[in-house]
């Protein structure tokens, strides 16, 4: 059984020297470094930038790090955390080359943790259980990243329709609709005002209103935004009433969330049932039947 664990051992070495090697050699993605020479063309000087890489002064070393970590991260990683980010609200804690590096310093640190048990305790158990415990902490910076997002999506989704009523009001009363937007993303402190002040930026800086829109409900992932979205943008093309479409969907959302306050409140008794079961009948019977069954089995002692 141990050399069979010693062989795979050293397969999945193997495996792993193979992708960092080829994580290595590969170069960048040629579209990427077109950007980004296009974006600081004119703003860095090459023979500076060049000079601080070598003396690691100007943040050329952390540079140089976080390019380090990108060439061992496979792309489609890096495009997976970086939408699971966007939709988690970037935090600032939470950078995408500190979640890189957390992807590949996380699963060397319980690989030498589970090695050292499996060295000490050897067991096909133990190598299952490091085996599943490595491939866990590789991918537990987009688990983090999931629920983080999903909290954010649910506050979105709670946050709505006031947000929406907020700004039928502010259409109603003569305001644009993008004056309207920019005023309930003003007053508002969630992550839905966080949201619709991104779109404004958009905007503003000539993104076109239907990318705008489709780009936030791409960023957040919620689907009654996405479908208020779709509404905003059939309004803009076919020439209807924002104040009636605004005024629709805040009714409908304000029924939809009545609706998922009512279901969770019907499912209360059957998640309660278990509990109950388990920790308060047992208990309760003690309670209740103790001191009979002690009378009942004195009364046959005797």
């Amino acid at each position: 059984m141990l050399p069979t664990l010693v062989l795979a051992s050293i397969a999945a070495l193997s495996l792993s020297v193979l992708i960092l090697g080829w994580s290595i050699l590969s170069g960048r993605d040629r579209g990427q470094l077109q950007a980004q020479t296009n974006l600081q063309r004119g703003l860095v000087d090459r023979s500076d930038s060049a000079a601080d890489l070598a003396l690691g002064t100007k943040g050329g070393q952390t540079d140089g790090l976080r390019l380090l970590v990108r060439r061992l991260t496979p792309s489609h990683s890096i495009r997976t955390l970086d939408r699971l980010l966007s939709r988690a609200g970037r935090p600032p804690a939470w950078p995408l080359h500190r979640l890189l590096a957390a992807k590949l310093v996380i699963p060397l640190i319980l690989g030498a943790m589970t090695l050292a048990v499996f060295s000490a305790s050897p067991g096909t158990l133990v190598g299952v259980v490091a085996i599943v415990v490595i491939v866990v902490g590789y991918f537990l910076p987009e688990l983090l990243l999931h629920s983080r997002g999903q909290e954010r999506a649910q506050k979105i989704g709670l946050e709505l329709p006031d947000t929406l009523d907020q700004m039928t009001i502010a259409v109603e009363a003569g305001l644009g609709f993008d004056s309207a937007m920019s005023r309930a993303a003003k007053s508002g402190t969630g992550p839905l005002a966080q949201e619709l002040t991104r779109t404004m930026q958009d905007m503003q800086v000539g993104q076109s209103r239907r990318k705008a829109y489709e780009a936030l409900a791409s960023r957040t992932g919620v689907p009654p935004l996405r479908k208020f979205v779709r509404a905003i943008i059939q309004a803009d093309l076919y020439g209807i009433a924002v104040a009636d479409v605004l005024r629709t969907q805040a009714d409908e959302l304000r029924i939809k969330r009545r609706q998922r306050a009512e279901e969770k409140a019907m499912q209360i008794p059957i998640k309660v049932i278990f509990p109950l079961m388990l920790c308060i009948l047992p208990v309760l019977f003690i309670v209740l039947l103790g001191p009979a069954a002690m009378d009942i089995m004195a009364a046959f002692s005797s």
